[in-house]
């Protein structure tokens, strides 16, 4: 009972920062014992890890669409910086870190700081910009990003570290050489160092920094400059400031989920199908679709929409159909202002029963 009235007397955002970190832990308990058990079929468990990068790509971009309000669509470029620098960092230190763990470590550092840079870069050069002009800046980014790792070759011999953007041929390798990255072949042989426990500590670690940047002063500022830039700037919030705050964690995070994704597979390429604009369209959608500004819903949306079109499969050619009448229906409860009431006053009932069999207790 004196646990319950110390969780009832925490504010409303740690309640719900330890409920959803709960649920992560308990289904990853879950997803543990059936695997252990022989209960998960090799789709699931192929399904885990994309699960968890998908999630901490959602929650990402809803720092910069929910909280900061600003559209951006160039998500996946930021995904495809990190993915390509830390599975180059890896594939390169293989035979000089021997310990996987160390290294695999560096390498998400590497990824989240160079993404981070980019980040701090679209911050800087679309500050002035809104609306429409920062999301067709922002698509620019990850196309060009995309474009310039498909045309860029990079071998490694005894003198060191050779660049090309002809083709292999023109590293000029010694015997001894290897190509490292190899065009619009990409990277080949990045130590699949991923697990589904990284993977899971990487999300649980991702939503617990979003949600205290949320929650402190610097995301009350980022929120501020969301519902009215000339208010927030008369007010002393500094405008600059806070935008590349806000993209920078936000690719840093993004940087975070490409390299679980880049260690997670044996070959590496910068294809449209793994970060073009449909990728950055399909993170945005699991923001919408979980609800913008809202944390939780993010994990559960990803979770949701990457579970949905493997399961429909056997439906063939009506499978694509039935996942757009599902987005359709959860976009309507989602925004419908009857559905939206009806949610409100269904939690806020449940909570006040909850409250008064606690002081009842």
């Amino acid at each position: 009972m004196m646990k319950i009235k110390a969780f009832n007397q925490l504010n409303k955002s740690t309640r719900s920062n330890i409920i959803t970190i709960g649920i992560i832990i308990l289904v990853y308990v879950i997803c543990q014992i059936m695997i252990a058990a022989g209960l998960m079929t090799n789709l699931m468990k192929g399904l885990l890890v994309p699960f968890c990068y998908y999630s901490i790509l959602a929650v990402s971009l809803n720092l910069t669409v929910g909280i900061l309000g600003e559209l951006s669509l160039g998500h996946a470029g930021f995904m495809c910086v990190g993915a390509f620098s830390g599975a180059f960092f890896s594939k390169v230190m293989v035979n000089v870190i021997e310990n996987s763990v160390i290294r695999y470590i560096l390498a998400i550092l590497i990824g989240a700081v160079v993404a981070a840079l980019f980040g701090c870069l679209i911050g800087v050069v679309v500050l002035r910009l809104r609306g429409d002009y920062l999301a067709i800046v922002t698509l620019a980014f990850g196309e060009i990003v995309k474009n310039i790792i498909n045309v860029l070759y990079i071998g490694k011999d005894d003198s060191g570290l050779h660049f090309s953007t002809k083709d292999a041929i023109s590293l000029n390798l010694d015997e001894n050489g290897e190509v490292i990255v190899n065009g619009a072949k990409g990277i080949v042989g990045t130590p699949n160092d991923t697990t589904l426990t990284i993977a899971v500590i990487l999300l649980i670690l991702t939503y617990i920094i979003i949600s205290n940047l949320i929650h402190s002063r610097s995301g009350r500022a980022i929120m501020a400059i969301r519902d009215n830039r000339i208010a927030a700037e008369s007010v002393g919030i500094d405008i600059t400031k806070f935008k590349i705050l806000a993209f920078a964690t936000s690719a840093a995070m993004a940087g975070i989920a490409g390299v679980l994704y880049s260690h997670n597979i044996s070959s590496l390429t910068a294809s449209p199908k793994n970060f073009g604009y449909n990728m950055s369209i399909m993170i945005l959608v699991f923001v919408v679709l979980g609800g913008i500004g809202n944390i939780r819903g993010s994990i559960i949306a990803a979770i949701i929409l990457t579970l949905l079109p493997e399961y429909l499969r056997f439906m063939q050619d009506y499978r694509m159909l039935i996942y757009a009448v599902v987005l359709i229906v959860m976009m309507i409860f989602n925004w419908n202002p009857t559905c939206v009431a009806w949610r409100n006053n269904h939690s806020l009932k449940k909570y006040l029963e909850s409250r008064k069999k606690a002081k009842e207790a």
